[in-house]
């Protein structure tokens, strides 16, 4: 690829990564004060005695933009430097933003807070300010909204790789969140100069943004944000799947290459000999940590002179359900002979990211390791990892010596545990090699993952087009193997689907022995396999996988009848 074409993609794919990000929920909690801060405050008309600045929303964004890419590129390195907790940003500019919005309720405050940032004349802002001071506040806090594009940059930036690519990229990507913003800005401009009665109300507009500032102050102290990603549909989430392949490419794996993550590539994916494959990177942009004392977080320096395995997994992922247990014996078996496992959970569903949901999970698989919460793929990126389940094991210097992609060969990864603890400690006594059946199905034996979402529709049987919206569906006279059809009318979503009007069937054509479904809701599903008896499946509490149907190994048709309040992610196989 030449120089010029990878600057392209990357351009393309900052703009459309930002874009992605400008619509999607996790930035509603921002649209009230962009709207009245950015839009409404810029308003003219007839008789003012001070003109408001038409510049302001321009200002507003262009003060978000500029913040946000200073703190992705350079907060996070200049915090270690200076050993402060990274999310200490994050916190000023939500006292910022609760500041400004006291100051919008009092004028004068509000003028000298914003005076630094007055670039035009005096005359032309009046005591509205410029509003770029509100935009430098809202891009600090606007950071932990940003999807999967810019995890590759926050790990180029964490590490201190900042090269023309990463600011290309960075720049790009503020770019394309600005744009839908400003857009909304304006519209608001426009709406409320149209509008008689707001002329008349001033005053109003300018508490309402008030309120709506200290609102948003609040509600991002309380993870506002985060809450709407799990309560509402996740409707960016196929673009930002297609744009995470585009991504991959471009720039390498899974993300950026860095100094920090370069070896990696030394390792071959499930080698049966140790391998020096560089220092292991830094955990880094956990939301929480489970099974650690007080949700303290685990740092891999301080776990120098212990064996270290990183297991990244996701609770639902019937391809972790069957490794697991391995990791749970190995971690059992070996933990007081020096061996520290460290659970990555990083979510394929939106539902994962919620830390009950993940907390039950880890339950109910026995896991009582630390778990860090890996919402962003921060982690997942620095680690350039693309599978579930993967495994890192580390040695007690710190350097990963192998990486085990995929199911099986667990036998390979437990010999090598045992060397590395001899290694650390050559006094050490172990225990019998862990006994735990490898139950991972042979390459091609079952059908293939099928999932219900848009996003990931790969193998649907039905007539026509299968594509997010309510439709009306019905089953095919002829059914292709290793596909799902639909009947009665649905509720067709980027990551599931559901009834729209009363129960509807599903028909499955499979090959396996073992048949799950991811499901979410509440409801009783029936099931019938084959010419069969029906059984039914009470569906309740946190979303997760439930066994359908469990058998000897063989093929035929599975009809699945789903109750309104039912959400269908996918199909597994075993």
């Amino acid at each position: 690829m030449t120089d010029e074409r990878r600057s392209m993609d990357l351009i393309l794919i900052g703009l459309l990564g930002g874009l992605i990000t400008g619509i999607s929920p996790c930035i509603l909690p921002v649209l009230p004060v962009i709207f009245l801060t950015g839009g409404a405050q810029s308003a003219r008309f007839e008789g003012q005695v001070a003109p408001a600045s038409r510049w302001r929303p321009y200002l507003v964004i262009a003060g978000l933009m500029l913040s946000f890419s200073a703190v992705t590129l350079l907060g996070s390195l200049a915090l270690g430097l200076l050993n402060l907790p990274q999310d200490i940003i994050r916190w000023v500019g939500i006292a910022v933003l609760m500041i400004v919005g006291v100051a919008l309720l009092v004028p004068r405050l509000e003028q000298l807070l914003e005076k630094p940032f007055q670039l035009l004349p005096r005359h032309e802002v009046s005591n509205r300010g410029s509003g770029f001071g509100v935009g430098l506040a809202l891009g600090a806090v606007f950071v932990p909204c940003a999807g999967p594009v810019l995890a590759a940059i926050i790990v180029a930036g964490s590490t201190g790789r900042i090269g023309g690519d990463t600011v290309l990229l960075t720049v790009s990507f503020a770019v394309g969140v600005a744009v839908p913003l400003l857009v909304f800005a304006l519209a608001g401009r426009g709406l409320v100069e149209r509008i008689r009665a707001f002329r008349s109300r001033e005053r109003g507009l300018r508490i309402a943004a008030g309120v709506a500032m200290i609102a948003l102050a609040a509600g991002l102290a309380a993870g506002l944000p985060q809450q709407l990603q799990r309560l509402l549909p996740d409707y960016t989430a196929g673009l930002q799947n297609d744009l995470a392949e585009k991504q991959a490419d471009a720039l390498d794996l899974g993300g950026l290459v860095t100094d920090e993550n370069r070896e990696l590539s030394n390792c071959t994916n499930g080698s049966a000999e140790l391998e020096d494959c560089g220092t292991a990177p830094a955990i880094r942009g956990i939301s929480d940590w489970l099974n650690t004392p007080d949700g303290e977080a685990v740092d891999l320096e301080d776990l120098r002179g212990r064996v270290v395995l990183v297991d990244f997994w996701a609770y639902s992922c019937i391809n972790c359900q069957r490794s697991i247990p391995h990791v749970v014996a190995w971690d059992k078996a070996y933990r007081d002979a020096g061996l520290q496992v460290i659970g990555i959970h990083s979510p394929e569903y939106a539902f994962e990211k919620n830390a009950d949901n993940v907390r039950a999970g880890a339950r109910d698989f026995g896991i009582d390791y630390p778990v860090a919460l890996d919402n962003n793929l921060s982690t997942w990126t620095a680690y350039r990892n693309r599978y579930w389940p993967a495994h890192y094991l580390i040695d007690a210097t710190g350097t990963v010596r192998q990486i085990t992609f995929g199911e099986g060969d667990y036998a390979v990864t437990e010999k090598l545990i045992r060397q590395l603890l001899t290694a650390a400690d050559p006094q050490v006594v172990l225990p019998d090699a862990t006994e735990v059946a490898d139950t991972t199905p042979q390459a091609g034996s079952t059908t293939p993952e099928t999932f219900l979402g848009s996003a990931k529709d790969v193998n649907y049987g039905g007539p026509g087009p299968y594509r997010a919206g309510t439709s009306s569906f019905e089953f095919p006279a002829q059914q292709k193997p290793d596909t799902f059809a639909l009947d009665g009318r649905w509720r067709v979503e980027t990551q599931y689907a559901e009834p729209a009007a009363g129960d509807a069937s599903i028909r499955l054509d499979y090959r396996a022995a073992e048949v799950r479904m991811v499901l979410a809701g509440s409801g009783v599903i029936e099931v019938r396999d084959g010419d069969g008896e029906a059984h039914s499946v009470r569906v309740d509490g946190t979303p997760r996988s439930y066994r359908v149907r469990d058998g000897g190994a063989g093929s035929g048709a599975l009809s699945v009848k789903v109750p309104e309040g039912v959400q269908v992610y996918s199909f597994t196989f075993g």
